[in-house]
């Protein structure tokens, strides 16, 4: 053992002398900054705001890549520093005074920005690989710094950008890579092909999606025959579709909009049986990415080869209401009283803020709810039902690898275990949600759950939709012909 230390500090001392005998230049400048801006994370905390501007996927890498910093951040100063003591470099007497940076008093090993900058863009790139791999010379560039400031030894750096990506590539256990890949769909079926979008009335919800974006301009430009027209948010969806299938005789329906809208417009083709055309243009588009038409131009394209698949469709029948369908997710328990919750905070904090504290507002005062579940008694936190496979099977729900084969995705937290939320989160923490006892998840055709005690909310696409005592789910093998293109 003390052989190889020895030849690890010789190798330590032939690098980092290379470094030290560096002829002065800009280089010097770039690495100074680059330390300095490095301190306490604030440059990956800089960046990360710039990835939030961006949105979608780098949205989340960041999110993920603050997670995995201060983690990691947390390891190699909190822990590893002290454990492993080691002596930094001997100071030097720079000849160029943008040489070099005040060495601190902390142990060498690990080099803590090494840790902290390969955190950070490994968990970006887990999420989104382009935004990781434009991150990824800076993050070395950091690294490199270190050692060219005479801070840390070369291995400290390499044990620092080691630690950093295994802590990052650790977040996989608790918190699923969320899948791009569209979802396994049912068999091909006939549908019309429509040149330039002719026979197809398009449904448009204004209110969905970016303000600054209007996807109408966009379906015209790509269907110009096609016949567009825009729901009027303060009336009932369903007879303004009914009023305009039985006016416009249309071959397809097509919709634009969040997942309540694409849930409605997908009832009404199937009550008409027409073929469906989704058009990305709502926040997050669940349904429309799992059917595979990530930009308009696919629908487009799919529209006017006449190809489409079928999938899916769920539904739930309450003591109260009229049959609810779904397409992505129903719920019981406190998911619906956060949305509700949303719905009232967002005119005034905007939705996304008021979606995170609405949750952490329910979470906080949650209590157990008693139900029946095909005719078993038992105590629950929260009832997730999925139209389709979710996975993963042993985490919080991420993907939808399939909407086909007629399964209902039921997953639940138990109540009624002992500490079962510590334990829950412990779960959760370590990767070991699927072998726990209070979660449980099953696949099945149908569902019946019955509420021992008042009427509670029931959410679907994240909608609230009722309160009932009694709620049956079932799925529609097959129910709707999606355009799809082909891949």
């Amino acid at each position: 053992m003390n052989r190889h230390l020895h030849r690890i500090h010789r190798a330590d001392e032939i690098v980092f002398g290379r470094s030290a005998d560096l002829r002065p230049s800009e280089v010097d400048r770039a690495m100074r900054f680059l330390s300095h801006a490095a301190d306490k994370g604030v440059l990956w905390w800089c960046v990360a705001a710039l990835l939030g501007l961006v949105g979608g996927r780098a949205r989340r890498g960041a999110v993920r890549g603050l997670l995995s910093l201060a983690m990691a951040s947390g390891l190699a100063n909190g822990i590893l520093k002290p454990v492993f003591p080691r002596r930094r470099p001997p100071a030097r007497a720079w000849t160029n005074v943008l040489r070099g940076v005040p060495i601190p008093r902390s142990s060498s090993f690990p080099s803590g920005h090494s840790a902290s900058a390969a955190a950070f863009t490994a968990g970006v790139a887990l999420e989104s690989p382009a935004a990781g791999a434009v991150l990824a010379p800076l993050a070395a560039a950091v690294a490199y710094s270190r050692v060219h400031n005479g801070v840390h030894w070369p291995s400290d750096v390499v044990a620092g950008l080691v630690l950093g990506g295994a802590v990052a590539s650790g977040t996989r256990r608790w918190w699923a890579v969320r899948t791009e890949d569209p979802a396994e769909l049912g068999r091909a079926v006939d549908a019309p092909a429509l040149p330039e979008g002719e026979g197809l009335l398009v449904v448009v919800n204004p209110e969905s999606g970016p303000e600054s974006v209007d996807p109408s301009e966009e379906i015209a430009t790509a269907l110009p025959q096609a016949h567009v027209r825009a729901l009027d948010t303060d009336h009932d969806f369903a007879a303004q579709l009914d009023a305009w299938v039985a006016e416009a005789n249309p071959r397809a329906l097509g919709v634009c909009g969040g997942d309540g809208t694409v849930v409605a417009v997908a009832s009404a083709a199937a009550r008409h049986s027409l073929p469906l055309a989704v058009f990305p243009g709502g926040t997050l588009n669940h349904f429309a990415r799992d059917a595979g038409v990530a930009e308009i131009s696919d629908t487009a394209n799919a529209v006017e080869t006449g190809h489409a698949v079928l999938v899916d469709q769920a539904v739930v029948h309450t003591d109260v209401e009229e049959p609810a369908p779904f397409l992505n997710t129903a719920s019981l328990g406190g998911y619906p009283d956060a949305v509700r919750l949303r719905e009232k905070w967002q005119p005034r904090y905007g939705k996304w803020p008021a979606a995170a504290a609405a949750m952490v507002r329910i979470l906080s005062a949650a209590t157990p709810l008693a139900i029946t579940i095909d005719g078993r008694p038992v105590k629950v936190w929260m009832l997730f039902v999925g139209n389709g496979r979710y996975s993963p099977a042993d985490q919080v729900p991420m993907s939808r690898p399939a909407i086909t084969d007629g399964l209902l995705d039921v997953r639940y937290v138990r109540a009624d275990r002992r500490a079962s939320r510590p334990r829950l989160l412990f779960a959760a923490a370590t990767g070991t949600l699927g072998s726990s006892r209070v979660y449980v998840r099953s696949l099945v055709p149908r569902l019946t759950v019955r509420v021992n005690g008042a009427p509670v909310a029931l959410a679907t696409d994240g909608e609230v939709v009722a309160d009932a005592r009694r709620f049956e789910f079932r799925t529609e093998p097959g129910a709707i012909a999606v355009y799809r293109p082909q891949s």
